[in-house]
């Protein structure tokens, strides 16, 4: 049988060198882009990164960032419910976001909506603290999303997909030039998706376009213009979970189908997405670069949340509280940027050095509904048939403004044969004003230094050691005795590691040990005199440490691999254990095998495992255990997927994914949602089958 048509890999544009992970159909990226704006090998990165390529994400049908944030090492996915999710790193929530480099100041520490990947690439996750380009946020981690982008030869692509609870998906992809000349080119990505849910009453509508434009000015100057919009339409959302325990501190167990959420509750999002980038190829190898980027996010959204403890024999003692919710989010980023070669003392560096500039507005209201504090009946007997309330009982919301300054300098000094250094420092000017729910969010800093440092030492052609440091800081509102501002909360992250390369650069390792701090977090420390109003003062808080291994690539010619591995260890200021809702162990393995003896036959498992989490949730009211805490476990537990794709004729594929095979019943997140935890169940076990044409 005839193999179908790969795409060919293409050279875009003579002032982009990294070929796009599209066109390698491998797991293993050419190069990263997110800590320095320079591309840089597996090797030459100071720190820990897990790049997820196109290739891994059409073999496990990974369809969200969700999806594909699961599979990264030592990151945590913490769906509290449907349509809102927080990730974790090393102890912290990830924050801090970039569009193909350029970084996106956080607005809340939450997701809403499904993300796709159907614009992507590849996808970026470098761990630890990256102030350096990314301006304020935790030091967690920092997501890259890298969006496609055209070629010169006409390529197209059809999926279409069908699985289980009545999925529909179909995403097409059609590039190449549009000027005989091949200087300018297009690429356009469309895609619906249609899906209910085992979640009771629960279904998803999303549609997704992409349009982007190249054209080469000259033969040293590239203009590219963008635009995405992206929206997820939800009825019957989950606001909050299901009640993790009963009065007497007993824990819960509903079936997996089981929801909170009315009939008439419905939860929209839409994103837009635009951005013009132009890039310039300067004498001596330097380049400067210039990008607008715009990102609005609008939310509407009827919910009903259920609050309040179950008696374990009634099952009641579930309350209603239905609302109303409007967020607008609209961000500005100016990034400007210019790096290349120089020479000193015998030796050839590199530098970047550049200016950034952004605005993000958010308004968001909450308009509370009546019937607040209606009794339920309990939840087997629930069928969402509250009846939609008028939403006049109050009104609350938030209305502020982020504005962010920034100069940034980094340099690659070679010092020796096999020994680099890496030093950057970021100068960032801050200013906020508004309120969010009745709390300030005005705030000020001016000339905040991030430093950033490096040193990479060959060992050899394959290995190579490196320690780096680095930092983030977070703005605060908080006054101290003084009335003065307090400084910003700083995060720190120490690193050392070995990443080496085997099979001529086709399998990367890495090991890396971390210790990461949280400094100057504001704790109340008395009120001033006479007056009610509360001062504070800067204390340390979490500390978190651990190791991350990680090897992923081509293993032999037919077999491709990912395998990642996290243990980290929480502890606050007291060296008490924290965030126990953090596995502190994390494992990712997923691979595929190209079956000999049957061409275009691929087989493939993913397995991802969690040591067990726990939350405390609150005392004990009925019952012998009555005065007690109640404290929520959710065992480790493993889910595993398989696939298997064969191309079943010329230009057309086959690929069928089946996901928590063993049907694994687990809760997807303690995290803690209000005064106490509340969660539901992860997806039992399900398939999809997704036929694929590429020209």
């Amino acid at each position: 049988m005839s193999e179908p048509a790969t795409l060919k890999v293409l050279e875009v544009s003579a002032q982009r060198t990294q070929t796009p992970s599209e066109f390698t159909g491998s797991y293993t990226p050419s190069a990263t882009t997110t800590s320095l704006k320079m591309e840089l090998s597996h090797r030459e990165t100071p720190q820990a990164v897990t790049v997820v390529t196109r290739k891994q994400m059409d073999d496990f049908a990974q369809n969200d960032v969700n999806e594909v944030l699961e599979g990264a090492t030592g990151v945590t996915v913490e769906s509290v419910e449907t349509d809102r999710t927080y990730y974790t790193s090393r102890g912290f929530d990830i924050t801090n976001f970039q569009y193909d480099g350029v970084g996106l100041p956080a607005v809340y520490d939450n997701v809403q909506g499904e993300l796709d990947t159907a614009f992507f690439d590849r996808i970026e996750v470098l761990r630890g603290a990256n102030g350096l380009m990314t301006g304020s946020g935790n030091p967690a981690a920092t997501v890259n999303l890298i969006r496609k982008r055209p070629t010169v030869d006409t390529n197209a692509s059809v999926a279409v997909t069908g699985g289980s609870w009545n999925k529909k998906r179909i995403v097409g992809d059609v590039t190449g030039s549009v000027a005989a000349s091949g200087k300018v080119r297009g690429r356009v990505v469309a895609g619906y998706e249609d899906k209910e849910s085992y979640l009771d009453r629960y279904s998803n509508e999303k549609q997704m376009f992409y349009g982007v434009l190249e054209a080469d000015l000259t033969d040293t100057t590239l203009l590219t213009a963008g635009h995405a919009i992206q929206t997820s339409d939800t009825d019957s959302p989950l606001w909050g979970a299901l009640p993790l325990f009963y009065t007497d501190g007993t824990a819960t167990d509903f079936a997996r189908s089981t929801s909170t959420a009315s009939d008439w509750s419905y939860w929209n999002n839409t994103q837009h997405n635009s951005f013009v980038e132009l890039q310039q190829e300067l004498t001596g190898g330097w380049k400067a670069q210039g990008t607008i980027f715009r990102l609005e996010n609008d939310s509407d959204s009827e919910l009903f949340y259920q609050y309040g403890t179950p008696d374990p024999v009634t099952g009641e003692g579930l309350f209603a509280y239905p609302s109303q919710y409007e967020l607008n989010t609209e961000q500005w980023v100016v990034d400007t940027y210019a790096t290349g070669p120089f020479n000193l003392v015998g030796q050839t560096h590199e530098l970047v050095a550049g200016v950034s500039w952004s605005r993000s507005e958010t308004v968001d209201e909450s308009r509370f509904g009546q019937g607040i504090g209606d009794p339920l009946p309990p939840l087997d007997e629930w069928e969402g048939d509250y009846p939609r309330s008028a939403f006049d009982n109050g009104v609350n919301g938030s209305d502020w403004t982020d504005k962010e300054t920034a100069t940034y300098v980094a340099a690659r000094w070679r010092l020796a044969d096999g020994l680099t250094a890496v030093t950057g420092l970021r100068v960032t000017w801050l200013d906020s004003d508004g309120e969010s729910y009745g709390n300030t969010k005005s705030t000020s800093y001016d000339a905040v230094d991030t430093p950033y440092a490096g040193l990479i030492y060959d060992l050899n052609d394959d290995h190579s050691v490196y320690a780096s440091y680095t930092e983030i800081f977070t703005p605060q509102t908080e006054l101290d005795i003084n009335r003065d501002r307090l400084d910003p909360l700083d995060g720190v992250n120490y690193e050392l590691g070995l990443k080496s390369e085997f099979r001529d650069d086709r399998i990367n390792t890495t090991v890396a040990v971390f210790q990461t701090e949280q400094r100057n977090v504001a704790e109340a420390a008395g009120t001033y005199a006479g007056t009610q109003d509360v001062y504070y003062r800067g204390i340390d808080g979490l500390e978190s440490q651990g190791i991350e291994l990680e090897i992923v690539g081509e293993l032999t010619d037919r077999i491709q691999l990912f395998a990642g591995y996290a243990f980290v260890d929480i502890e606050d200021a007291d060296g008490n254990e924290a965030k126990t809702f953090v596995p502190e162990h994390l494992a990712q393995l997923r691979g595929t095998w190209k079956v000999p003896g049957i061409q275009g036959l691929e087989l493939g498992s993913q397995i991802r495992w969690q040591s067990e989490i726990s939350q405390e949730q609150g005392v004990a009211t009925t019952g012998p255990n009555a005065g007690t805490t109640i404290v929520t476990e959710q065992d480790a537990y493993a889910v595993v997927d398989l696939m298997a794709s064969y191309d079943v004729a010329r230009n057309w594929n086959a690929t069928l994914n089946v996901n928590n095979v063993t049907d694994e019943k687990y809760i997807e997140s303690l995290k803690k949602f209000g005064t106490s935890a509340q969660g539901f169940y992860g997806e039992p076990a399900n398939a999809s089958l997704t036929v694929s044409w590429i020209y």
